[in-house]
């Protein structure tokens, strides 16, 4: 690695097949159907071939299932950072109380404790959902980052579509109303900022869209353009990228499961964009999305990232390593 480049955050959302399912409002997702042990392998393969050090988000409701703890421990192994992505992966999350956040947050931290090894320090929301109340937990048990947000005006667009394929009645649709954010989460910052409450405050790091355009630019919306022309979705990869340059925006991109699979590895999912693309095309753009992102940054997890903004930050605070809130 040049550690000349500026550096870029890379991680994955482990969203598992009923969470999917279970946002979407299909039937059988209670039975926790799992492709963790097709997908695992496969990433693994696919980042230690390119020496990507990522950060994972894992759901702790799959943390707490035995078949799943094999795929989890390979992960922890190979040395990707584990973050929290919640227990349940409700996109509802904004409408908890405070002590049902903080019972989501122990069991997660738990689960994924007893299997990993590692205890989360970073927490990004299913669906981007973010609260008050989630900023105070995270503050009290001492978390360094929040990855929460997604600063796009095409948010609410994206969940007309994705209740447009879905299966729910009204009061499940309002549950989900903030799914994928709000109009105004266009106006979120692209860089790193820090969110404050009387608890005190906490970093974020969001995911980033186009710089001045404010369009998605995550791997699932790059595949989703791929779908019709893969020349011309990485030439707006590339174009992203040089924006982030120019604008001295530190990227942080975000990568899911479907990222690489394809309809020939799993059923039942063709509601999520670029369903129809074979793993082995899917695989083909993603190997030429994260040659472009290598080529530009020193891609990191974003536990680093953080760490270096709090470096810039404090450059005179020798930095300990126990678990505390940011002061």
């Amino acid at each position: 690695m040049n550690p000349r480049k500026p550096i870029a955050s890379l991680s994955l959302d482990l969203d598992n097949k009923w969470s999917y399912m279970k946002t979407h409002g299909d039937p059988g997702w209670e039975s926790f159907p799992s492709y963790l042990d097709i997908l695992v392998p496969r990433v693994l393969k696919f980042l230690g071939d390119r020496n990507l050090t990522i950060t994972f988000f894992v759901v702790g409701q799959d943390a707490a299932l035995a078949k799943n703890h094999d795929a989890l421990r390979a992960i922890a192994a190979a040395g990707h950072e584990i973050g929290n992505h919640s227990f349940t992966h409700e996109p509802w999350q904004h409408l908890f109380t405070k002590d049902r956040i903080e019972r989501e947050f122990a069991q997660t931290e738990e689960a994924i404790e007893a299997v990993t090894g590692s205890r989360p320090r970073g927490f990004r929301g299913p669906g981007f959902t973010f609260s008050d109340n989630t900023l105070r937990v995270l503050i009290e048990r001492g978390y360094l980052y929040d990855a929460s947000s997604l600063p796009t005006w095409i948010g609410p667009l994206a969940r007309a579509y994705y209740f447009m394929t879905s299966n729910f009645g009204s009061d499940e649709l309002e549950k989900r109303g903030a799914l994928f954010g709000s109009v105004k989460d266009t106006f979120v910052p692209l860089k790193q900022y820090y969110r404050e409450s009387e608890a005190g405050e906490l970093l974020e790091i969001p995911v980033t869209t186009m710089p001045l355009f404010r369009v998605p630019i995550h791997a699932s919306y790059i595949l989703y353009l791929a779908s019709f022309s893969s020349s011309l979705a990485l030439l707006y990869f590339r174009f992203a990228m040089a924006l982030c340059h120019l604008n001295g925006v530190q990227p942080s991109l975000l990568l899911h499961p479907l990222d690489f699979l394809g309809g020939d590895d799993v059923s039942g999912l063709a509601f999520f964009p670029a369903m129809q693309l074979p793993s082995e095309r899917k695989l083909h753009v993603m190997s030429r999305i994260l040659e472009c992102y290598s080529s530009k940054f020193r891609v990191v997890t974003m536990r680093e990232h953080a760490d270096q903004v709090e470096r810039v930050r404090n450059p005179l605070e020798v930095k300990s390593q126990q678990p505390r809130g940011l002061s």
